[in-house]
């Protein structure tokens, strides 16, 4: 197999050998410094020599559209008028690879990848390239948001033969879906030191007509080798690890990889790992009274600060950007996820419980109110993500970053107010591009800039704090922070005018789940009702529009029709563990918020069903999807890292445990020690790339707080005694309203519950651990003594 340096980036996952949590193996930036594409084979495949770029500008009103037009996928849609005869995946491709004796070409991506966006544009418009795919291979497209099964099995395998992987995906399988070549982004043409794609095909055409029985056997003897390496179950083990043992551990390699500079863990690019500060946050909680405690605490309250400061928060129109192309949080790729401003709504919630810094609970609200405003369906689902890419003036060929960054002329002219009392002359325009570190020549080095788009351009970075500013020019803070504001408000009027970033208007049950969690926990955190309403509404949507009531099963996708509809695909997209797993926490989350008592009898619904169509009776643990939903792929596996999002395993564990809590059904309790004992040798092993399964074992073994609060929900001691229980963080805690109907859904499951009493007629908590009930309080502030001593 040959290893070919060139762009997009091999995502970095490990660090000092234990193996972090990859920040992302999405589509990259074009100004990552590090940048690998990788071809993985089972027979060798020598580098060419050098070549150039294809561009092809004709408008798709002047193309033939081929059969990805009749998708609903806005991938898929994007490459609807290539000249490449695309297939989407299904039967149809399958059984023509067979009856033609051809090889499958998979091309896996998603809507708003840089990378992708740079493939199409060279490889796939291109003619001649694409007269070779259509003659020699089956070409079928894959949106990878749409079928996570079908990209994790391929890119298990390219990760696996290579030394990386991301996206664009490309993998050449043989009709039977066995892979035997595979990498990431290839350029058109042949370069002094990378392969080209068209050489690629040219040498695959060969080998499938010369060799092609070696390549099989090649090909199967891998695809064996990891069946055996992604096996994950119990074994012969009959109880999982020690968890004081694997957060020492988890907690270790972690501290030896943190930037003590700038926060974050690793070098660039640098992602957001919501999973880590929560891991960091909750092993602060049990270890408070020692050094290490301190340390996790500081770490991951420093990196939020870090992060809210730097580049990859937008600082014009809030919301976070994908991932930092440098260690200083910077210069981001520009573009922005749902899935991260939903748990990083969280994490900063969080840090505000934990430190009562206002700071974080602002960033919170602003994330939160960019994902209102710019991600959500009138019906109340939210979109998948914004791009990277946008035309810098209409017309214009879009480039990365162009609607987010600004010259300095720019910001003088919309600000060229004075500012009185300032001990030097100084306009508004001036002390905003002071405070964000915008400067004339740009501040984005050429090292992130390889393609020579941002010029002159700046990324607004709080370079120093409110103190400072206002001690420069002799100014009073309170000042200072009404400019600035006013200046951003300015600038973000004046970026309306913009050409914006595509979006992607489809909407995904596992991503909508986590967003119902972010404005449930953040709503809840800050008192803020609005907040909690947009949670109902996400979750609203999700049975409206994501739940077929007569089986009981999610749907995976839905999408953005005209005016305001939602639309499907035919046949449904149907759900995937990671559906299940995040919807179901989302509407614990939500649930807790509100005290609905419906949002949890649908979670215990879901969570059946989940049961039904993913878990592993012989192993233990979910797979990643139905058995028959992924027939004909060649391995079903179990997702077994937390990354930017964190392992559907991993919240199914914490899901059965609040399960276990809310309803006292033991064998949720069960499937927890049985998955949790099933990915025992994984977490053993490289606890650091788990660390939301390690809090899950934490959680099993210390034993949940079941938080029960005896009293009317709408009067106002109950809900000081509620908004008392939110301000504190308690990772591993269930909370509960009884109100005193016995016939109520929470008092069948616990009957307990209806022993409980208030206390002279008034709100009253009671904390139960281990079976051993606290001794009723009414007060809020003696419920805090209870639940944080």
């Amino acid at each position: 197999m040959s290893h070919l340096t060139s762009p997009p980036p091999k995502h970095k996952g490990e660090h000092k050998g234990h193996g972090l949590p990859r920040g992302s193996e999405r589509g990259s930036s074009s100004r990552d410094k590090d940048r690998n594409v990788t071809v993985s084979s089972s027979v060798p495949m020598p580098i060419g020599g050098k070549g150039s770029r294809t561009n092809c500008s004709q408008s798709s009103s002047q193309k033939v559209p081929n059969r990805l037009i009749n998708e609903k996928s806005p991938y898929l849609l994007q490459h609807a008028y290539n000249p490449v005869d695309w297939y989407p995946w299904g039967q149809e491709a399958f059984d023509k690879a067979r009856k033609e004796n051809k090889p499958i070409f998979l091309s896996v991506g998603y809507s708003t990848c840089h990378w992708c966006h740079m493939m199409e544009e060279e490889s796939f418009q291109n003619e001649d390239i694409s007269r070779l795919l259509n003659e020699d291979f089956i070409s079928v497209k894959v949106d990878r948001e749409e079928r996570p099964d079908v990209d994790k099995v391929f890119m298990t395998f390219v990760q696996a033969t290579s030394s990386g992987g991301g996206w664009p995906m490309n993998v050449w399988l043989t009709p039977n879906l066995q892979p035997f070549v595979g990498g990431t982004y290839f350029p058109p043409e042949d370069g002094l030191t990378r392969i080209g794609f068209r050489t690629v095909l040219l040498r695959i055409r060969e080998q499938w007509k010369q060799n092609r029985s070696t390549l099989l056997e090649n090909s199967q003897r891998v695809t064996t080798a990891l069946l055996a390496r992604s096996e994950i179950n119990m074994g012969d083990r009959q109880l999982p690890p020690s968890a004081a043992t694997m957060n020492s551990r988890c907690f270790q390699q972690l501290d030896e990889g943190y930037d003590e500079e700038y926060g974050g863990f690793a070098e660039a690019p640098k992602f957001p790992t919501p999973v880590i500060l929560s891991f960091l946050f909750s092993y602060w909680l049990s270890h408070r009274l020692t050094q290490d405690g301190s340390r996790a605490q500081q770490m991951a309250l420093h990196t939020l600060k870090m992060m809210a400061n730097g580049g990859i928060r937008d600082h014009v129109g809030q919301g976070f950007h994908r991932y930092s192309t440098d260690r200083q949080w910077h210069v981001p790729h520009f573009e922005k996820m749902l899935y991260d401003q939903a748990q990083l709504a969280v994490a900063y919630s969080q840090a505000f419980q934990i430190s009562g810094d206002e700071f974080y609970a602002d960033v919170a609200k602003g994330i939160l109110q960019y994902t209102s405003r710019n991600l959500n369906h009138r019906s109340g689902g939210f979109y998948s993500a914004e791009d990277a890419d946008s035309a810098p003036e209409r017309g214009m060929r879009p480039k990365e970053g162009a609607f987010y960054v600004w010259t300095v002329k720019e910001v003088q002219q919309l600000l060229p107010e004075p500012v009185p009392g300032a001990t030097e002359p100084l306009t508004s325009g001036q002390l905003l591009m002071k405070h964000y570190g915008l400067t004339e020549p740009g501040n984005i080095s050429t090292n992130q800039d390889l393609k020579g788009e941002l010029q002159g351009q700046n990324v607004l970075t709080i370079h120093y704090s409110l103190e400072l500013t206002a001690a420069r020019f002799g100014l009073d803070v309170e000042v200072v922070q009404s400019l600035l504001n006013s200046g951003l408000e300015k600038l973000f009027q004046a970026r309306k005018h913009r050409p914006k970033p595509h979006l992607d208007s489809k909407m995904l049950a596992a991503w909508n789940g986590l967003m119902v969690s972010g404005y449930a926990v953040t709503g809840a955190v800050l008192g803020l009702e609005r907040l909690i309403n947009y949670a109902i509404n996400g979750a609203k949507f999700l049975k409206r529009h994501m739940f077929d009531v007569a089986s009981g099963r999610l749907m995976r996708t839905c999408y953005a029709g005209s005016g305001g509809t939602v639309e499907h695909s035919s046949p449904p997209c149907w759900g995937f563990l990671e559906d299940y797993a995040f919807v179901v926490r989302g509407l614990l989350d939500l649930y807790e918020a509100s005290q609905e008592s419906a949002w949890l009898e649908w979670a215990l619904r879901l969570q059946d069903t989940q049961d039904r169509l993913f878990w592993d009776c012989r192993g233990g643990g979910y797979f990643c999807s139905e058995a028959e939903l992924g027939a004909g792929l060649p391995l079903r596996l179990k997702d077994d890292q937390d990354g930017p999002e964190p392992s559907a395993n991993s919240v199914s564990a914490h899901n059965l445990l609040r399960l276990h809590g809310f309803t006292g059904h033991k064998d949720w309790m069960d499937k927890c020690m049985c998955l949790l004992t099933a990915f025992s040798e994984r977490m053993r092993r490289v606890p650091v790339a788990l660390p939301e399964m390690v809090r899950a074992l934490s959680a099993h073994q210390q034993t949940l707080k079941q938080i029960v609060i005896c009293g009317d929900p709408q009067a106002k001691d109950t809900k000081a005694l509620l908004q008392c229980v939110h301000s504190i963080f308690i990772p591993n805690k269930v909370l509960i309203l009884a109100d005193g109907d016995p016939s109520s859904f929470l008092s069948r499951q616990l009957p307990f519950l209806s022993t409980l009493r208030r206390v002279e007629d008034r709100a009253t908590a009671y904390v139960c651990e281990n079976q051993a009930y606290s001794m009723p309080v009414t007060e809020p502030c003696e419920l805090r003594k209870l639940l944080h001593p």
